[in-house]
């Protein structure tokens, strides 16, 4: 048994085919189906079942990938240890994002992190909160920005900043008309909210139950600029977080956004890494970056310069 064989199991477990599996492994099909062949034989044991479709593992071959998951990740351990310890602000760091903050954090942070380490090589990956979870629990990712609370006693969670919420509304809307907003103003309207799946809707959710909105229903939205694409159109109304509406998102017309006063809603960011990485005393240092972040880019007040209502908001 090697670790290139099994990466290949690895690979054939996530792909579910023989085909893909060899091209996000760089080798031929017939290397690949040879080596899985060659591991079987050495276990004694039915890794998968071939069927014409896709693969499936059987019940061992399911155990055993979990296993070969966990060396895989000890080893990039192993490695990584004896990197950092070379030239600790080099190498590879796989990072993950949610969507509703990667396209507005990102472009503050990115050339910080050029600048502050030059030679290291950033991989981002942006997907929902449960894929990164379960890519970095997996060893796939060596650390993921998020929002609290993650509940995970493997999981070390490091404290970035805390992002307040605006509500959009359109331009006509009567809400538009206040000068100030508080929770207990949103009892009586419908809010517009993002698909399951999406941090985001759960927070707006939590907003709901505290301030006595409900959810328009018949309507779910795979994005957040779905979301303020349908404020535009005088659908309803929604919740954005502070970033989205910063440059250097475009303005966009017919979106007005009001601050709220008293119990702010809002959303605490932060990073998380397993507590037993090589990269703890690395990842650390990074988190630094994104505690920098210029104070204007998480105040609401900031967007337009006005005490109460921004006039516009943005979108891509």
């Amino acid at each position: 048994m090697n670790l290139r064989d099994l990466r290949y199991f690895v690979a054939l477990a996530e792909h579910k085919h023989f085909g893909r599996a060899a091209q996000a492994s760089f080798v031929s099909q017939p290397t690949l189906s040879t080596q899985i062949r060659k591991l079987e034989d050495e276990l004694g044991v039915a890794l998968v079942e071939r069927t014409p479709r896709k693969v499936l593992l059987t019940e061992v071959g399911k155990e055993i990938v979990q296993r070969a998951r966990d060396v895989l990740t000890e080893v990039d351990q192993i490695r990584a240890i004896a990197r950092r310890t070379i030239d600790p602000e080099s190498g590879t760091l796989r990072l993950g994002i949610f969507p509703t903050l990667g396209p507005y954090l990102l472009p503050h942070v990115v050339p910080q992190i050029r600048a502050r380490f030059p030679r290291l090589e950033l991989l981002l990956v942006e997907e929902k909160t449960e894929t990164l979870l379960r890519q970095l629990r997996e060893g796939r990712l060596d650390a993921t920005v998020l929002a609290l609370p993650i509940h995970d006693d493997q999981l070390h969670a490091e404290f970035l900043f805390e992002e307040p919420f605006l509500l959009a509304v359109p331009e006509q809307h009567a809400l538009a008309r206040r000068k100030t907003l508080k929770l207990a103003d949103l009892s009586d309207q419908s809010l517009l909210l993002l698909e399951d799946g999406h941090c985001l809707r759960d927070q707006a959710l939590e907003v709901c139950a505290l301030s006595g909105a409900s959810e328009k229903s018949g309507f779910r939205a795979t994005s957040l600029e779905t979301l303020r694409q349908m404020v535009a159109a005088n659908v309803g109304v929604t919740l954005l977080p502070t970033l989205s509406v910063k440059p250097p998102v475009a303005r966009s017309e017919n979106i007005h956004l009001m601050q709220f006063r008293g119990d702010v809603p809002s959303r605490r960011i932060a990073m998380l890494w397993r507590k037993s990485s090589a990269l703890s005393p690395f990842l650390k240092k990074f988190c630094g970056i994104f505690r920098e972040l210029p104070r204007a880019l998480l105040d609401p007040h900031a967007s337009t310069g006005t005490a109460h209502v921004s006039r516009r908001t943005a979108t891509h």
